[in-house]
C-alpha cells in the first residue's frame, strides 16, 4: 500500500462519502488534518482478522471486502463499491475491549481508503457525540455482560438438569443393590439353618460331600442359564412344581421360580432325589435353592455396582475434571458420557449409534465440546416431544471429523433457520430457554476449535452437522 500526503485532503471532498454527509465544517477539517490517504492493488489486504486494531478505514474509490475465518477457510460476508463504506478499528470507542481487527479488509480492485488512527478517531467521536457513544458503548458493553452472565446460568441450569438425572439415575441401582443384599442376608441364614438340619445326623459324610458338589454345579449353572420367555419360564416351573408336589416338597411352587430362574429342572432334581436318603429331599432341595437364589442376588449386586461405576465414570467423562483442558480427546467417549449423562432425558426415544470405529483422536477442549453434544441433543429431544428417533453418527472426511446429530422432529420453519445461532434468539417459551445455546456451541466450534457447523432440515427432521479438523 502506498500512502498519500495529508495536505491533499479536501474537506468539502469528505462530505460527499456519505459516512461524514452530516459532520460540521470543524470535524472535516479534523478528519483532512489527521486521515491518510492509502492506495492499495487489487488482492491486497488492508487490514487482517485478529492483528492489533490501528485505523478505522474509509473507502474513497474502488472495491473491498470484508472476510471472515471459519475453520481456517477465508469466507467473504460482504463486498461494496459504495464510497464512505468503512471497517477496521470499529470499536475504538468502546473502553476496555481488546482492540484488534474482528474481520479482514481486502482491495478486490485498485482502492484507494482513508486510513484514521484508531486511538485519535475514538476520542473524537466521544467529544463529538457523546450521547450517542454513551448509548452505544452501553449497548455493545451490555450485551456483552448480560450474555456473559446469562451463558453462565444456563450452564448452571444445564448442570442441576444433569446432576438431577444422574441422582434418579444412580438411585435405581444402589437401591436395588441395598434391596439385594436385604435379600442375600435372609438366604445365607436360611441356606446355614438347613445345612444343619442335613448335618444333623441324617446324612453320612459321603452324601453330604456329594449334596456339596450338586450345590456347586447349580451354582455354576446360574451364569449360563437359558433366557427363557415368559410361557417357557411358566411351563419349566408347572413341571418343577408338579415334581416337587409329587415328592410332597413344602413350597414346592416357591422353589420351583428359583430353580427355574437358575437353569435347572426336574430331570437335574431327579440327582438330587437318587442322591439322599428318604424324608430329606425336602431340606435338601430347598438348601440347593438358597445357594442359587444367593448367586442370583449376588449377580444383582454386581450389576448394581457395575452400574453406579459406568455412571460415575460417564460423569467423570463428562465433566472432564481430571484431565488436561486441551488434548487429543475420542469424539465416540464423549459422546457416549453425555448421552448417558442425558439418559433420563431420551426416555421414550428411539437412539441409534453409529461410530465410526476408525475415527481418529482429534485436539479439543473435551469438556466444551461435551456442552456442544449437550445442547444439540437437548433441543433435538424438545422438537421431538419426548417420542422419535435420535441418530449420533461419527465419520471421517478427508482431515476432518465430523459429528452429526440427528432427530425425526418436524424441521426448522423456513423463517427461524437463518437465526439459529444468534444469541438470545428461541422458539421456546418465556423460561424454557435463553437463547444462547447454539450461539453457545457456534463459538465453541467455530472460534475455539475452528471448526464448523452446518444444519440440513426438513420436514422430516433436522441434523446438525459438527465439523472438527483432526490435526
Amino acid at each position: 500500500m502506498t500512502t498519500t500526503e495529508r495536505p491533499e485532503l479536501d474537506p468539502a471532498a469528505l462530505r460527499e462519502l456519505f459516512l461524514f454527509e452530516s459532520l460540521d465544517d470543524d470535524q472535516l477539517a479534523w478528519i483532512a488534518e489527521h486521515a491518510d490517504v492509502v492506495d492499495a492493488p487489487a488482492g491486497e489486504d488492508v487490514c487482517r482478522e485478529g492483528d492489533p486494531a490501528r485505523c478505522f478505514w474509509v473507502l474513497c474509490r474502488g472495491e473491498i471486502a470484508l472476510i471472515r475465518l471459519s475453520r481456517g477457510d477465508e469466507v467473504e460476508i460482504s463486498r461494496s463499491t459504495t464510497p464512505g463504506t468503512y471497517g477496521g478499528s470499529t470499536e475504538a470507542f468502546v473502553p476496555g475491549v481488546e482492540q484488534t481487527y474482528k474481520h479482514t479488509l481486502r482491495a478486490c480492485s485498485d482502492t484507494t481508503l482513508l486510513a484514521l488512527p484508531a486511538a485519535d478517531w475514538a476520542e473524537k467521536l466521544r467529544e463529538w457525540f457523546p450521547l450517542a457513544m454513551h448509548l452505544v458503548a452501553g449497548l455493545f458493553i451490555g450485551m456483552q455482560r448480560s450474555s456473559t452472565a446469562i451463558g453462565e446460568r444456563e450452564r448452571l441450569l444445564a448442570l442441576g438438569s444433569l446432576s438431577a438425572g444422574l441422582t434418579h439415575e444412580l438411585n435405581n441401582p444402589a437401591a436395588a443393590a441395598i434391596r439385594a443384599t436385604e435379600s442375600l442376608r435372609d438366604r445365607v441364614a436360611g441356606m446355614r439353618h438347613k445345612l444343619a438340619m442335613l448335618a444333623s445326623g441324617k446324612l453320612d459324610g459321603a452324601v453330604v460331600a456329594q449334596l456339596v458338589d450338586l450345590q456347586e454345579e447349580a451354582v455354576l449353572g446360574v451364569a449360563t442359564a437359558p433366557e427363557l420367555t415368559a410361557m417357557q419360564t411358566s411351563d419349566a416351573e408347572d413341571e418343577i412344581g408338579d415334581w416337587l408336589a409329587d415328592r410332597e416338597v413344602d413350597g414346592a411352587w416357591d422353589l420351583a421360580a428359583v430353580l427355574v430362574a437358575g437353569g435347572l429342572d426336574a430331570e437335574w432334581l431327579g440327582k438330587v432325589e437318587r442322591t439322599v436318603p428318604d424324608g430329606t429331599l425336602g431340606a435338601a432341595v430347598r438348601w440347593i435353592a438358597y445357594a442359587v437364589e444367593t448367586e442370583t442376588l449376588m449377580g444383582e449386586i454386581t450389576d448394581a455396582t457395575a452400574r453406579i461405576g459406568t455412571l460415575v465414570n460417564a460423569a467423570r467423562q463428562y465433566s472432564q475434571l481430571d484431565r488436561a483442558p486441551y488434548q487429543a480427546s475420542d469424539l465416540r467417549v464423549l459422546l457416549k458420557s453425555t448421552l448417558t449423562m442425558l439418559s433420563r432425558k431420551l426416555e421414550g426415544i428411539e437412539l441409534v449409534k453409529d461410530f465410526d470405529p476408525d475415527l481418529p483422536q482429534v485436539p479439543c477442549y473435551p469438556a466444551e465440546l461435551n456442552q456442544v453434544w449437550t445442547n444439540i441433543v437437548d433441543n433435538a429431544v424438545a422438537a421431538m416431544g419426548g417420542s422419535g428417533t435420535l441418530t449420533v453418527r461419527t465419520r471421517r472426511e478427508s482431515d476432518t471429523a465430523i459429528v452429526e446429530i440427528s432427530d425425526t422432529g418436524p424441521g426448522i420453519p423456513d423463517d427461524v433457520r437463518p437465526r439459529i445461532f444468534e444469541p438470545f434468539f428461541t422458539t421456546k417459551d418465556v423460561g424454557q430457554g435463553t437463547g444462547l445455546g447454539l450461539d453457545i456451541s457456534w463459538r465453541i466450534v467455530v472460534s475455539k476449535h475452528h471448526g464448523d457447523i452446518r444444519v440440513h432440515t426438513s420436514s422430516a427432521g433436522t441434523t446438525f452437522e459438527i465439523r472438527l479438523p483432526i490435526s
